[in-house]
């Protein structure tokens, strides 16, 4: 066997990609750095805008504010609650749509008609107020359903994962349909097993979008305890004058080293650190799903 070696262009061209792919690699990490910092900072530190990529004037201040609120944990509780209920609804809505919908119009007639009514609610929508009397006439107000079945069915997941089951060979279906198998055994059995890279990367999409919603918790639900996360986190900020009204001369000296900002870039940093958790588990999914050379022709 000769081994061929690479040549110096070839080489060149490696250790450039490496250097360029490390340069984004740095730029997207920064910002997250330096929102860490500010929330590590002191106030006046924080406001001066000294603060660059290492905390100035160290304070754990802003993180105590916030863990120190029985009203904090239970918004994350209920964030929790509200990604697993609507990661499960809505991968399940989306498979069992998308199954039917990726056939060909000789096995599923007015397929093509269904798929172009799935894809107009992409493009044009009832509108807030039609939406909150849906919400309303329903009986969902103020609970955890208002938040999750309004949106149950992404059209676009469900389009990304009919393109991926008309990419899967027909000659699996047919084969289970010579057995014997119905269409739920064929779903189950053989749709589900192939998918679980698309599963995995649309399921990513979802719990990001479930995480960082917050405007139909204040929309739909009229109890502060009620609260997702992301919406507390949004009213806290609003309500830290009216807080400190009627705090004790204790409580005020703690929160000398606190401030609008500091406050702000914790809440962001505690925001976004679940999902950036998540994600190295998820991200090795995010490729093409393992069908080739499942059927040999």
């Amino acid at each position: 066997m000769v081994l061929h070696k690479q040549s110096f262009s070839r080489k060149l061209f490696i250790v450039f990609n490496m250097l360029l792919l490390t340069f984004i690699t740095i730029l997207g990490i920064i910002p997250f750095v330096h929102l860490l910092s500010i929330s590590l900072s002191s106030n006046t530190a924080a406001m001066a805008g000294e603060v660059k990529l290492w905390p100035v004037g160290f304070s754990w201040d802003a993180y105590v504010y916030l863990g120190e609120k029985v009203e904090f944990f239970r918004s994350l509780g209920v964030s929790v609650k509200r990604v697993v209920l609507g990661s499960v609804v809505n991968l399940f809505l989306v498979f069992i749509t998308a199954f039917p919908l990726s056939k060909s119009n000789d096995q599923f007639k007015f397929r093509t008609v269904y798929v172009w009514i799935f894809a107009i609610t992409m493009f044009f929508g009832g509108g807030l107020i039609p939406t909150y009397i849906v919400v309303k006439n329903t009986g969902l107000i103020d609970s955890i359903w208002a938040l999750i079945l309004p949106g149950a069915l992404n059209v676009w997941n469900m389009v990304l994962m009919l393109n991926f089951f008309r990419s899967i060979p027909r000659e699996l279906d047919e084969a289970a349909t010579i057995d014997g198998a119905g269409h739920w055994r064929v779903l189950w059995q053989i749709y589900l097993p192939i998918s679980l890279p698309s599963i995995a990367t649309i399921g990513l999409f979802t719990i990001v979008g479930h995480w960082n919603a917050w405007f139909d918790g204040i929309l739909y639900l009229n109890s502060p305890e009620h609260y997702p996360l992301q919406t507390y986190l949004s009213t806290l900020i609003m309500s830290i004058n009216a807080q400190m009204s009627s705090m004790s001369i204790e409580q005020l000296k703690v929160m000398e080293n606190l401030s609008e900002k500091t406050i702000r870039t914790a809440q962001i940093f505690m925001g976004a650190l679940p999902i950036m958790v998540v994600y190295p588990f998820l991200q090795r999914y995010f490729v093409k799903g393992m069908t080739v050379g499942s059927v040999k022709e």
